[in-house]
């Protein structure tokens, strides 16, 4: 009895995955790729720029700062080319891009080069994520009408696909770096050119055309959004999570190093977040869809974000310090 309650969960989650139709498995599969190839090399990029290259602590920040922009600031761009040129063409330009962004970043020594590569990085997924996200959340919709299912439910098994993929992808990295030194990040490098190669191919062949998308143009268009207090609030609420979650990138690195004087256990803590996110994400969504409602799950979200920051600077160092950042992540 005991254990087929307990596989009940994982059960439901494969049955969600493989209930999905073709085209939202291949979205599914898509943000796993995505992220397999990305978490492979970001989480350790901090670290490279740091010790391998000798940047100070404020321009490691500074070029972390300029990817992320690159990327979430420039969304619209990937947003409006995608509703111009349908969601295909995007796409595969975004992993070109980021190829070419990853065999850059591989060799770059200068902080010119390495702030150019990394820009590249990041504007590709300002182009391919909007583009896929859209798609999925369309299809979502389209599935909901069509039968029924809750599109909350598609986009957890979307959301939890991704999360599969960095949790993959930051083991990946761990070994490959462990060849050493430049080539270590080189080999994590080459490991998600392989990866964007691939879907590039994949999507060459099995992503459908769909014609570009053409609507009217809404009246008052960004001035309208600007005069919307409630749009406002929101936008504010997640840039803060987005400062938060760009820690990760920065102020982890340091604060393994400082609990326990080495960066050894980094990659097992990005995947320990991603494991739990896989393992939770769909069952969590199933129940707070039809007991919470969607300002309570925001604030209870990032209320817990909130917890789990407070709690690192009071823990001494000691291998006993990385609890406070497995609870972090």
């Amino acid at each position: 009895m005991t254990t087929g309650t307990g596989l009940r969960p994982a059960t439901s989650s494969l049955r969600e995955v493989t209930g999905l139709p073709p085209y939202l498995r291949l979205l599914a599969g898509t943000q796993f790729a995505f992220n397999t190839g990305f978490y492979a090399v970001l989480p350790y990029l901090a670290t490279h720029l740091g010790d391998g290259l000798g940047m100070a602590g404020w321009l490691v920040g500074l070029v972390l700062g300029l990817r992320t922009f690159s990327q979430q600031g420039l969304f619209v761009v990937g947003g409006a080319l995608t509703d111009r040129y349908g969601p295909r063409p995007v796409v595969l330009a975004g992993c070109v891009l980021r190829i070419a962004g990853f065999a850059w970043l591989a060799f770059a020594a200068t902080t010119v080069t390495v702030v150019a590569a990394v820009l590249l990085i990041g504007f590709a997924a300002a182009l391919f994520s909007p583009a896929v996200e859209s798609e999925t959340a369309r299809e979502a919709v389209h599935r909901e009408q069509a039968d029924g299912t809750a599109r909350a439910r598609t986009l957890a098994v979307f959301s939890a696909a991704g999360q599969a993929g960095a949790f993959l992808g930051p083991l990946l990295g761990s070994l490959l770096l462990a060849a050493g030194g430049d080539w270590g990040f080189r080999a994590a490098c080459a490991a998600g050119v392989a990866v964007f190669v691939a879907v590039f191919a994949g999507h060459a062949v099995l992503m459908p055309r769909r014609a570009a998308v053409h609507r009217e143009r809404p009246r008052g268009g960004v001035r309208h959004l600007a005069r919307n207090p409630r749009f406002l609030v929101l936008c504010l609420a997640y840039s803060t999570w987005l400062i938060a979650y760009n820690q990760l990138y920065l102020a982890l690195p340091a604060e393994v190093a400082r609990a326990t004087g080495s960066q050894a256990a980094l990659g097992w803590l990005f995947a320990l977040s991603s494991l739990l996110v896989v393992t939770a994400q769909i069952p969590l969504t199933r129940h707070a869809a039809v007991r919470l409602a969607p300002r309570t799950a925001l604030t209870t979200g990032l209320a817990l974000v909130a917890a789990g920051f407070a709690l690192v600077p009071a823990t001494p160092a000691g291998p006993g310090g990385l609890l406070p950042g497995a609870v972090l992540v």
